[in-house]
């Protein structure tokens, strides 16, 4: 099921179809919007090796990791964050069979971050959020979420899981392929990632709570608020590495089939699943897994569908696809898409981090009409 949902999604990301929208003729460089929180967002790279692990997809080197670390920060004056190396994005346009825009496009355009800005916040004061990515898919797909968090005070480690995406830069030059992706992607294969993911977000957590503690961005980070979202099998796995590391105390999955069931025990975190309605909606082909999951989830939760969106339009892809001339296939705008994931995300942040009330999450808004909240029988 997840690798028919991946493969569904795939084909959404890849059609080339015109565009209905054109972009302002004083603003044709594909962009990002712009975060909605009152604080400019900055951003610092992170390259962590796991000198106690061999990388699970590649045993003859050590895991290695590449982290964007986005935090409030003083002044939105200076160098904007790169979204992509020329090579990565090379290798996602050619991964996704798109021969429409120069082959270095996605390392063009704009994004809002400033690369190793001053931070703003009370030291090991602010909460954190880990984001991962769906299965090929770079970290900076979760750009245009992890800015706005970024914006509202969050500090956001978007985590790159080496040799699960097309491509991987790492700052001495190296270029790590999609060695995964050359392996049977049967049960077994989204347990294992599922598995290696989880283990991925604890060194992650260990190294910003740890080594890294006073690092730039991470010297915001207060250890007692951590939780975890991602998209697609990102967060799927979210669940799984919840579950393995007690230091996460809620968990977002965005329109990710569960491989890894929640155990007969139950799950007491707070958990948020939020997918497309014609996927996620009782009765349709992909919700079996939260079906499944929702009994066992003994802590608060919450079941919520969009209407009209499609598989990227959680992502940076539905706000870039038309920007380049292509069709992510869904009725909701790219933009209006981006609003709704940020909007919903963070009030499940802002509640279980920040002990916020929340009524969006409770009952239908007037101001999110897309989104209905399902109440399963169990």
């Amino acid at each position: 099921m997840r690798g028919i949902t991946f493969l569904i999604a795939s084909a959404l990301l890849l059609s080339t179809a015109p565009a209905s929208a054109t972009p302002a003729p004083d603003d044709r460089t594909p962009h990002l919007p712009a975060p909605t929180g009152r604080h400019a967002v900055g951003v610092t790279s992170l390259h962590l090796v796991d000198a106690s692990r061999p990388d699970p997809w590649v045993p003859a080197v050590k895991r290695e990791l590449m982290v964007s670390l986005f935090y409030p920060a003083a002044s939105a004056r200076g160098p904007k964050k790169q979204y992509l190396t020329p090579a990565e994005s090379a290798a996602v346009l050619e991964e996704g069979g798109i021969t429409t825009v120069p082959p270095d496009t996605l390392s063009t355009l704009r994004t809002n971050a400033v690369v190793d800005a001053p931070p703003v916040g009370r030291r090991h004061g602010l909460p954190l959020v880990v984001l991962s990515p769906g299965y090929k898919r770079p970290r900076a797909t979760l750009t245009t979420l992890a800015e706005d968090l970024a914006s509202h005070g969050y500090v956001v480690a978007v985590v790159g899981h080496t040799y699960e995406n097309v491509g991987t830069a790492f700052p001495d030059g190296r270029f790590a392929p999609c060695a995964s992706c050359e392996v049977l992607h049967d049960h077994e294969f989204w347990l294992k990632l599922d598995a290696g993911r989880a283990v991925d977000v604890s060194f992650v957590l260990d190294q910003l709570t740890g080594p890294l503690r006073d690092h730039r961005g991470a010297n915001l980070v207060d250890a007692s608020r951590i939780a975890m979202g991602g998209h697609s099998a990102g967060g799927a796995s979210s669940l799984g590495a919840a579950r393995a590391d007690a230091r996460i105390r809620a968990a977002i999955d965005v329109d990710g089939v569960l491989s890894t069931p929640v155990p007969p025990e139950g799950m007491s975190q707070p958990v948020m699943f939020l997918g497309r309605q014609d996927n996620f909606a009782p009765g349709a082909p992909s919700v079996k897994s939260w079906a499944d999951a929702w009994p066992l989830l003994t802590g608060w939760k919450r079941w919520l569908v969009v209407a009209g969106m499609s598989h990227p339009s959680f992502t940076d892809i539905g706000v870039l696809a038309p920007q380049l001339g292509l069709d992510p296939s869904a009725e909701v705008p790219g933009e209006r898409g981006a609003a709704i994931t940020r909007a919903y995300v963070r009030a499940f942040f802002d509640l279980h981090l920040r002990g916020v009330p929340q009524p969006l999450l409770d009952r239908a808004s007037a101001g999110y009409p897309e989104v209905s909240v399902v109440e399963p029988s169990s």
